[in-house]
């Protein structure tokens, strides 16, 4: 399980991922990327970046903003790329012509991971590689201009989920990668967010140093597509927690560990909802049935969750 640090120790290992990259203001990729590296402790680290927000602000030739080695790969494959390198890492310790202890990582957006990078990431976690895999999930394919994902809520508007007298938003609910994941029976998953860069990063330590794949998958936001309050962007993931929308809990060696509880603070979906410009239509009358819907779907989800991981858990954190 995730042990947490002083926010001390953390700032003391300083960042990997610099300023002045061309992410936007209020993005939460940056947060996540950054983090994570910071899970790595002193290690060398190869990373991979999938096609996407993160890659296309943070290495635009001739700079780059990682101070790890850095592979930009296609939007499908990021995964495939990452354990081909850790492969070639392992034949070469067997031969002897290297014996620096290299962790290696691979960051993809909900797009290149939910969907077209699906059976990248399969793969990779079938064959049992050494590398972490982290899915910055802002519920879309954000970079090439809001279109729906396998991420996006239900009832959330999208380019290729408009709002209309046909349809109120995407129709389908959310997929569930966290758990898809977790079915390859690999040795650790765990399910963070920004707003609790404490959680994110002792997450991140557990996944470098389990032997074998470990994935991440953290809520990142994404103010121009949610269409939200760039200032409240760290608050808007905290929010979604807090409702149960985005549980935080771990699954080690399948056990499932449930790192917090929101009790006393647990919001109905609808709080932040209102606060994000993809769901304005769903509170007319005609659509108001949806946000229940979605409502109903995280109730059950949570309960489904909470019985998993057989609580009360005294490992977790309440409010």
């Amino acid at each position: 399980m995730a042990t947490k640090l002083s926010p001390k120790e953390y700032v003391k290992r300083g960042d990997r991922l610099t300023g002045g990259h061309r992410l936007c203001a209020g993005c939460g990729a940056s947060i996540v990327a950054r983090n994570v590296l910071k899970g790595a402790k002193d290690h060398p680290v190869v990373v991979g970046a999938a096609t996407g927000c993160l890659e296309v602000s943070t290495s635009l030739y001739p700079y780059t903003a990682w101070e790890d080695a850095y592979i930009h790969t296609a939007f499908e494959n990021v995964a495939a790329t990452v354990s081909g390198v850790e492969a070639a890492y392992q034949s070469l310790k067997k031969q002897g012509k290297i014996d620096k202890p290299f962790k290696f990582v691979a960051f993809g957006g909900d797009g290149g991971t939910y969907d077209i990078g699906i059976q990248s990431l399969s793969g990779a976690l079938e064959r049992g590689h050494d590398f972490v895999y982290v899915c910055y999930d802002n519920g879309a394919y954000m970079n090439t201009g809001f279109q729906r994902s396998g991420a996006t809520p239900l009832g959330a508007w999208t380019t290729t989920t408009p709002t209309g007298k046909v349809q109120p938003g995407k129709p389908q609910q959310r997929k569930n990668l966290t758990q898809i994941a977790a079915a390859h029976n690999v040795p650790y998953v765990a399910q963070a967010s920004i707003h609790d860069f404490r959680d994110l990063i002792s997450k991140a330590e557990v996944a470098f140093d389990t032997e074998g794949p470990a994935v991440l998958v953290v809520l990142s936001t994404c103010p121009r597509g949610w269409r939200c309050d760039v200032a409240q962007s760290v608050n808007m993931a905290r929010m979604m927690v807090q409702s149960c929308y985005w549980p935080l809990y771990e699954v080690i060696d399948g056990k499932y560990v449930i790192n917090y509880d929101p009790k006393k603070r647990k919001i109905p979906v609808a709080d932040w909802m209102k606060l994000q410009g993809r769901f304005s239509h769903l509170f007319k009358p005609e659509s108001q049935h949806l946000v229940q819907e979605l409502q109903d779907y995280v109730d059950r989800e949570w309960e489904r969750l909470k019985a998993l991981a057989s609580l009360p858990n005294p490992g977790a954190t309440t409010e």
